[in-house]
């Protein structure tokens, strides 16, 4: 009895840190260039697929709508705009891949990948186009 009660209270001590190194939660985007916040996004699980909307724009010049999107997203406000999409973990791994993640400043859709960091206190979204990526890392809200 005392060994799986002691085994209930590690299980529940250590789950909310697990739960911790995924993407899933409230981010804060920052602009790579100049360091400053960009957006909060939220990233939930769909049946084991990523999807990520942007919940709050930060930056005073934000544009209201996706003018730059090449696919359904185009005219869409940009606020509520799904830029994650797809994205499962990789076995094994702290890794979510295979999805694709939008840049709405441009128009450009990405090959993603998303890694916590730091104890999931960050995440390192990567997203490929062809042979070339970019990095950025953001912090957790929530």
């Amino acid at each position: 009895m005392r060994q799986a009660l002691t085994a209930i209270v590690l299980m529940a001590i250590t789950a909310p840190a697990l739960a911790q190194m995924s993407p899933l939660g409230l981010w804060r985007s920052v602009d790579d260039k100049t360091g400053e916040p960009k957006a909060e996004i939220r990233i939930v699980d769909n049946a084991g697929v990523l999807s990520g909307r942007i919940e709050k724009t930060l930056r005073k010049d934000a544009k209201p709508t996706c003018t730059e999107c090449q696919d359904d997203r185009k005219g869409q406000p940009i606020v509520g705009l799904e830029i994650i999409r797809g994205g499962k973990k990789d076995e094994g791994k702290d890794v979510w891949a295979g999805g694709r993640i939008l840049d709405p400043e441009n128009g450009k859709d990405y090959r993603a990948s998303l890694t916590p960091v730091d104890g999931g206190k960050k995440l390192e979204v990567r997203g490929y186009l062809g042979p070339f990526w970019r990095t950025q890392t953001w912090q957790r809200l929530e």
